[in-house]
This record gives structure tokens, C-alpha cells and sequence, in this order.
């Protein structure tokens, strides 16, 4: 590559070469009868000018290759990591599915076992209600048998009762007359009512009575009117 000094060494040296000679009034020196040489040096310093060009050229080529790669390296290297980040979320989003998807199975064999012991539950039940609508239906059975039975006992004891009703009415009739009494129901099977007239004087049609239960082995007084002390 050519100096400032050797441009100015060349362009001196060069002039001087191809200055032609003259006659001149100064004395000719040893150097101004050297022959006229051309070393190139122009040319020299054309491939010179059009190498560093090139070179130059290289080095920006070279330089602006190198900021390319390293500008591709980078995005290569960001697409990389943002790459890797949206392995990294899926893998992440799958293993959460993964989590998700075996607690749902775990929830699911849970309620299936769960609905198996229902299902046993309701069947045991049933068998259960099965067996006591088949007790109840035997008492039942049992209960009419007991029903007809009792119902017979008390139509017979009915018409016995009418048969001696009617044997006792005519004595019956005789002694409400004769005692100035009536003899009523006490609003119990058990109960009767024996209520008497002409027991005061100043009125003989005030009625004094008493009612007799006689449901105990003992029959008992448990009303009269009037009230009578203890």
C-alpha cells in the first residue's frame, strides 16, 4: 500500500526521469545525464488502489456475512429457546391433562365402586322388604282368621244376648216400672246407667243416678248424681 511519502517520492522521481534534457548556462551534473528509466510505479499503484479496494470490499463483505450469521445465529437461538419454552408449556399442559385425566379415572372407579355398594345396599333392602311383605301378608292372613273368627264369637254372643234380652224384657219392664227406674248405656260396653224418679218429694220427676262399670271383677260406682261424699 503507497505512503503519502512515496507518493511524493514517485511523483518527484518519476519527473525528474522524464524531464527531457536542455542546454542550459548550469553545468550538467553525473545525475541529469542518467538515462530516462520507468519502473511502473503507476501501474504499481493502480493494482495497488484496485487491490485495497477489493480488499476492502472483502472485509465489508466479510464483516457484514459475519453480523448476518451472527444475527441469523441469534434468531436461530431465540426461535431455539421460544421453541423449547413451548415444549417445555405443552409438556407442562400435558402432564397437568395427565393429572387431571387419572384423578378423573381414580373419581370414576370411586363412584363406580360406590354405586356397586348402593346397588348391593338396594338389593339386601329389597330382599328385605320382600320378607316383611310376606310376614305381613302371613299376619294378615292370620289377623282375618282371627277377625272371622271373633266376628262368628260375637254374632253368636249377639244372638245369645237377643235371645236373653228378649227372655228379660218382660221382667225388665216390671222392675223399671215397679222401682220408677231406667236403665241406660254408659257409653261403654261395660258401663250402664241406673237412673231412678220419684225419689223427692217435691219433685218427683228429678232424676237421681249412679253409673256402675262393670268391667273389673268388682264392679264399680264411678259417677252419681247427686254427688254423694266419700
Amino acid at each position: 500500500m503507497l505512503t503519502p511519502s512515496h507518493a511524493r517520492f514517485d511523483t518527484s522521481f518519476a519527473g525528474s526521469i522524464m524531464r527531457a534534457p536542455y542546454h542550459s548556462a548550469e553545468p550538467v551534473s553525473m545525475v541529469d545525464t542518467l538515462p530516462n528509466i520507468n519502473f511502473g510505479f503507476d501501474d504499481l499503484r493502480e493494482q495497488m488502489a484496485r487491490f485495497t479496494a477489493k480488499f476492502d470490499d472483502f472485509i465489508e463483505r466479510g464483516r457484514k456475512r459475519v453480523l448476518e450469521e451472527r444475527n441469523q445465529f441469534r434468531l436461530n437461538m431465540a426461535e431455539m429457546q421460544e421453541s423449547q419454552r413451548a415444549r417445555k408449556r405443552e409438556l407442562e399442559d400435558l402432564s397437568s391433562k395427565t393429572i387431571a385425566h387419572q384423578n378423573m379415572l381414580a373419581k370414576e372407579a370411586q363412584e363406580q365402586e360406590e354405586m356397586h355398594e348402593a346397588i348391593d345396599e338396594l338389593k339386601t333392602q329389597r330382599q328385605e322388604h320382600l320378607a316383611h311383605r310376606d310376614n305381613l301378608r302371613d299376619q294378615l292372613s292370620e289377623i282375618q282368621k282371627a277377625i272371622h273368627v271373633k266376628r262368628q264369637a260375637q254374632q253368636q254372643h249377639q244372638r245369645h244376648l237377643d235371645s236373653q234380652a228378649r227372655h228379660n224384657a218382660p221382667e225388665l219392664h216390671f222392675w223399671e216400672s215397679n222401682l220408677c227406674m231406667s236403665i241406660q248405656g254408659g257409653g261403654d260396653v261395660d258401663r250402664l246407667k241406673f237412673v231412678y224418679t220419684h225419689v223427692n218429694e217435691k219433685d218427683w220427676d228429678r232424676e237421681c243416678w249412679f253409673e256402675l262399670d262393670m268391667g273389673k271383677k268388682i264392679y264399680e260406682v264411678i259417677a252419681t248424681e247427686p254427688r254423694l261424699e266419700d
